[in-house]
């Protein structure tokens, strides 16, 4: 076994890779082979830290010193400087309250410190492709305690009990849906993940499969052996390549190690896993349409009931669980359902991962208990709306949910309050959005997406989501009369009603809520012809203040398309008819005498 003095933990997920960190570890181990440092500095991927906005982040312990924005040109520094002289770097040291440079743990950071993670407990933490890491912190303990001291019944008993309600959308009771499939009297039973993440601005599943993929792997065993099944599917999108690729390295060492399979344990027990891949179709992440796509058809929703937990997987029962959900199952067995329900709220336990993006200073993966108000999650946890912009509101539940104004700012996150605002927990993507964001769009680009993947198959959900988002596009281009507000509200409310599966029937939400929160916008758009937040551009023009454009020149020399005249020393002026209205001017502008009208 080998020793080493130092560590150097490079995050590698979707979100950094984007960021160079693949090439990171790789000029790392040359680096230190050239140092003649290879046995005495250990480099090793982990997965997401929640630091995405500072992608990608270095720890190197055991100074417990946290690096952000790392390229490989800042390498050989690292090395020289840090390694070798025991200097911190600090340009590249993370700047967040309350860092001296040092820390024990990266959850002593004052961004972590109103966090509470479960389902994340791992992430960030282990080396995702190393079983023994895992096991290390109590890996696989859960399904030993399942299989030599708990009946079937007693662990469904123990998931009811916490009240543990489903992580990717309606939020219905797991121990249930467990219970419920248990009872069926069958000869095979299936058990599903569900890591079909579509929503936009969602990437929770994702970095939870790439950070701890054997605690999806043991729970769905748990949930096999709780429900009587043999055989479990994980269904994960294939534009998540890093996932699949750590899924596959934990399948094969679970089996090597006698975790998966036939005799898990020495038992008689026997739970197989197979990956299947989605092709990005949103509409799979409905459990029906999702089903249909494993057996091989085409990816569509079919009428409830009967529900999977009836007649699912080739007409078997079967139960559907998401990555959040399965991941809180395994430290509920080992710390019991009181001590589940003893963190959020009584009708909401546990704690919920979001994906904080948008106009945030602090965008990245957080996990906070239940209950937290949203005031606490954007400026506590997020760190507030940069560049001293006003918060005005926050998105939730991805194209299915709604957008909360600032005026509820102090609600508490859950289940059935974000529901009555006109919301939902959904997935949990969460977007903030800042005075800048004109509410009209944004429900426009929710529309725009979900009129896309609608599978087709009912026609209130392909046809209506096409015609509501044909009259928002007529709002936003300034075309829209008094009577298109009233016709958005009639049809959202028909194509809610009236839609096969839960694509259709959320659809409509994003414009619902903004009606109910913004209508002021919708007004000013479709009567006088303008947008508040200056975003739809047919329905505002840049004007050069007289008083205070200094002749300069800058904005002529750098608009693309010739639409501002004028020479040094005579008054400059915009061309609306040519103005493509892509701002560059306002920016280059040093002396703001450009704005919009």
């Amino acid at each position: 076994m080998e020793f080493y003095t130092s560590q150097i933990l490079i995050s590698n997920c979707g979100s950094c890779n984007t960021s160079d960190s693949k090439k990171l570890s790789k000029v790392f181990k040359q680096q230190l082979r050239q140092h003649k440092l290879e046995n005495e500095v250990e480099v090793l991927n982990i997965s997401c830290v929640g630091l995405c906005e500072l992608a990608p982040v270095v720890i190197i312990y055991p100074e417990g010193t946290v690096y952000t924005r790392v390229t490989t040109k800042d390498i050989k520094e690292v090395i020289e400087e840090h390694i070798m002289k025991e200097r911190v770097l600090e340009r590249l040291v993370y700047k967040g309250e309350g860092y001296n440079g040092r820390v024990k743990s990266l959850m002593d950071l004052e961004i972590f410190k109103k966090q509470n993670r479960i389902a994340l407990k791992n992430c960030g933490i282990i080396d995702p492709e190393n079983i023994d890491e895992y096991i290390a912190l109590d890996g696989y303990k859960a399904l030993a305690k399942v299989l030599f001291k708990m009946t079937k019944e007693e662990v469904v008993k123990v998931v009811k009990e916490s009240g543990l309600r489903g992580r990717g959308g309606g939020g219905f009771s797991t121990g249930l849906k467990w219970g419920l499939t248990a009872e069926q009297d069958n000869d095979e039973k299936y058990v599903i993940c569900n890591a079909d993440e579509g929503d936009p601005g969602a990437f929770m599943d994702r970095s939870a499969l790439e950070g701890d993929p054997h605690a999806v792997l043991e729970a769905m065993a748990i949930a096999g052996y709780a429900m009587g099944a043999t055989k479990g599917f994980i269904y994960v999108r294939a534009e998540y390549p890093l996932a699949v690729e750590r899924l596959e390295i934990a399948i094969n060492q679970a089996k090597e190690y006698g975790l998966i399979g036939k005799n898990i344990f020495g038992t008689d027990f026997e739970f197989d896993i197979e990956i299947r891949l989605g092709a990005g179709a949103f509409v799979c992440g409905e459990e029906t349409a999702l089903m249909q796509s494993i057996e091989g058809k085409r990816g569509m929703p079919v009428t409830k009931p009967p529900f999977p937990s009836v007649s699912g997987l080739w007409g078997k029962p079967t139960c559907i669980n998401n990555v959040e959900t399965l991941m809180n199952i395994c430290p509920i067995i080992l710390n019991g359902a009181e001590w589940f329900r003893g963190i959020g709220t009584e009708k909401s336990p546990g704690t919920k991962v979001f994906a904080l993006g948008g106009k945030i200073r602090n965008a990245g993966l957080v996990e906070i208990p239940m209950g937290m108000p949203l005031n606490e999650v954007i400026f506590d946890v997020g760190g507030g709306i940069p560049n001293g912009k006003a918060f005005k509101a926050v998105q939730t539940g991805g194209p299915s949910g709604g957008c909360i104004p600032s005026t509820h700012i102090n609600t508490p996150i859950e289940y059935d309050t974000l529901i009555a605002l006109g919301s939902m927990m959904g997935s949990g993507g969460m977007i903030v959005l800042d005075e800048d964001n004109c509410m009209v769009d944004v429900a426009r680009f929710f529309l725009d997406f979900t009129k896309d993947e609608s599978c087709g198959k009912c026609t209130s959900c392909r046809i209506g989501t096409k015609r509501l988002l044909e009259t928002l596009e007529k709002i936003t281009s300034g075309n829209g009369e008094k009577s298109d507000v009233k016709k958005l509200e009639k049809l959202s409310k028909q194509v809610k009603l009236t839609s096969l599966c839960g694509l259709g029937q959320t659809a409509p939400n994003p414009i619902l809520s903004t009606m109910r929160y913004f209508m002021d916008e919708y007004e000013a758009h479709v009567e006088d012809k303008k947008c508040p937040a200056k975003v739809c551009k047919p329905l505002f023009k840049f004007q050069i203040l007289e008083d205070k454009c200094k002749t300069c020149g800058m904005c002529v020399r750098n608009c693309n398309v010739g639409a501002i005249s004028g020479k040094v020393g005579e008054l400059h002026v915009i061309d609306s008819e040519k103005c493509i209205k892509c701002g560059f001017c306002v920016e280059v502008c040093p002396f703001d005498a450009i704005i919009t009208i």
